[in-house]
C-alpha cells in the first residue's frame, strides 16, 4: 500500500500539476504559433543558405535588357538648371519616361551633375542603372538579370529589397526567437522522460563553437 498524503501535500501537489498543466498549454501554444508564421520565411532562409554556400558552384547566365530614347525638347527643359546633388527627376520627366521606357522612377533619388543626371535601380537578383544625357536628352538604360536564384538569395541578404521586405525579416526574426525559446522550455519540461534532451542541446551549442574556433580563421 502507498503511504498516505496529507490534504495539504495533495493540494500542492494539484497546485503544482495545475500551475505545470497552464505552462505546458501555453508554451505549446505559442510553439505552434512561432512555427506556423516563420514556416516560410524559414524554408526560404534554409534553401537560400545552401545556395549562398555553394554559389561558386551554381552557374548564372545573367539576361542583359537595354533601351534608348530622346527626351523631347520640352521634356528636356523641365530637367532645369540644377547643377549637381541628388534629388528624384521632375514629375513630368517621370512621367514620359514611365509612357516611353515603362519605368516607374516614382521617387527614386538621382545623381545629379552639369553633364548628366544618373539613377541607380537595383532590385533583388538584378541591377540596373538609368542616364540622361543633359544637353542632348539621350536616355540610356540598361538592367541586368541574374536569374531566380540570385533573386531568392538577394532576398536573404536583404539587398535592395527594400523598407517591407525589411520589416518582415525582423518580424520573421522575432517568431523563430520564440520558436526556439518555447522549444527550449518544452525541453526543459520533459527532459526528465527523455534522457537523451540535453546530451543534444549540448551537442548544438558545443559544435558550431568547435567549428568556428577550430577551422575558421
Amino acid at each position: 500500500m502507498g503511504r498516505d498524503v496529507s490534504p495539504s501535500r495533495a493540494k500542492d501537489i494539484a497546485a503544482a500539476q495545475r500551475q505545470r498543466g497552464f505552462w505546458l498549454r501555453t508554451l505549446h501554444q505559442w510553439h505552434w504559433i512561432s512555427a506556423a508564421a516563420s514556416l516560410a520565411g524559414m524554408l526560404l532562409f534554409a534553401i537560400t543558405g545552401i545556395t549562398l554556400n555553394h554559389a561558386g558552384s551554381i552557374e548564372a547566365s545573367p539576361q542583359v535588357e537595354r533601351k534608348a530614347a530622346t527626351l523631347p525638347p520640352k521634356v528636356l527643359a523641365a530637367l532645369g538648371t540644377r547643377e549637381e546633388g541628388e534629388a528624384p527627376l521632375p514629375a513630368r520627366v517621370e512621367d514620359w519616361l514611365d509612357a516611353q521606357l515603362r519605368l516607374d522612377l516614382s521617387g527614386r533619388p538621382g545623381e545629379w551633375s552639369p553633364e548628366e543626371v544618373y539613377i541607380s535601380l537595383p532590385t533583388p537578383g538584378a541591377d540596373a542603372w538609368l542616364s540622361i544625357h543633359r544637353e542632348t536628352g539621350e536616355v540610356e538604360y540598361e538592367r541586368t538579370d541574374r536569374g531566380w536564384i540570385a533573386y531568392f538569395n538577394d532576398l536573404h541578404k536583404g539587398r535592395n529589397s527594400g523598407t517591407a521586405w525589411r520589416w518582415f525579416i525582423d518580424v520573421f526574426a522575432v517568431a523563430c526567437v520564440l520558436f526556439c525559446l518555447t522549444g527550449l522550455l518544452l525541453l526543459q519540461m520533459y527532459a526528465r522522460q527523455r534522457r537523451s534532451t540535453w546530451p543534444w542541446v549540448g551537442l548544438g551549442i558545443v559544435l558550431p563553437v568547435l567549428l568556428a574556433l577550430l577551422f575558421i580563421h
